[in-house]
């Protein structure tokens, strides 16, 4: 190889092999800050695209999750008031056959009556205060019930169903306006209560069983996000003990690279001992 002070191929090697070093630094850096191999799609585009795409389904199944939630909350909230209408029909009940027994005066069978309307009331009350976000399952207000998202195209459904609890309704036959002020009065409420026991038990059976299915779901939703990370994390995520090694590895090749540059830039200087 000719010596030259115009072209010296020693250093254009070592500065490119220099360079080269520098730059594979670089992105074991950047590996390293981040925690991913695959950063940007210039990394790798079809891993990248791919990680894209299951992070939007990832996003789309938070808004599934929290339409189960609000599922859940829901029905929460109409399963304790159903309940608690429930335990106010039992009581009624008593009233009601209390009311019947030929052998009471007047007064006994009006203070049962104050106390059968009070029920009346309450079982109103708490039909109408079972609402969370502004639904509300036994008022009668939703028909024929909520739908709530299912999967991440949101193409699937789940169906909390109402279950109408109004007094005078399809499950509580009672009128709001009842009375026991008669024995034939009492003993037609009798008949009217023992179904809308059976109904509203129904009903709050139906209410149960659908509020295990959006559990179960939520549930399904929750694990399945898990793993769409999971996932995500195979394809992009840097592996950092072996970042670690090549890290260690290409500073070695750095000092090295700029060592062999260092002498090959000296090479000219030879030519000077030629002219002494």
């Amino acid at each position: 190889m000719a010596m030259s002070v115009n072209t010296n191929q020693a250093a254009l090697v070592a500065l490119q092999n220099l360079n080269k070093t520098n730059s594979n630094l670089g992105t074991v850096q950047n590996h390293i800050s981040t925690g991913l191999a695959i950063s940007t799609a210039k990394d790798n585009a079809s891993v990248w695209a791919i990680a894209q795409g299951q992070r939007a389904d990832i996003g789309a199944l938070a808004a599934v999750k929290m339409s189960m939630d609000r599922a859940k909350s829901i029905s929460d909230v109409a399963a304790t008031a159903g309940a608690s209408i429930s335990d106010l029909l039992v009581q009624m009940k008593e009233k009601v056959v209390a009311a019947m027994d030929p052998s009471i005066d007047a007064a006994s069978r009006s203070a049962l009556d104050s106390d059968f309307k009070s029920i009346l009331r309450q079982i109103t009350q708490v039909t109408q205060n079972a609402t969370f976000d502004g639904a509300n399952l036994l008022d009668g207000s939703i028909t024929p019930g909520i739908k709530f998202i299912a999967n991440a195209d949101a193409t699937g459904f789940i169906t909390l169903s109402t279950q109408n609890m109004s007094l005078g309704g399809s499950l509580i036959t009672v009128a709001a306006t009842a009375s026991l002020g008669t024995i034939t009065f009492a003993t037609a409420i009798l008949a009217q209560l023992a179904t809308s026991i059976t109904r509203v038990n129904g009903a709050l059976g139906n209410l149960g069983s659908q509020s295990t299915q959006i559990e179960n779901h939520a549930s399904f939703v929750s694990k399945l996000t898990d793993q769409l990370n999971t996932g995500v994390g195979n394809l992009v995520d840097a592996d950092l003990a072996k970042e670690s090694a090549r890290l260690q590895a290409l500073q070695v090749q750095q000092q090295l690279g700029a060592q062999a540059l260092s002498i090959a830039n000296q090479a000219p200087q030879i030519i000077l001992q030629l002219f002494k």
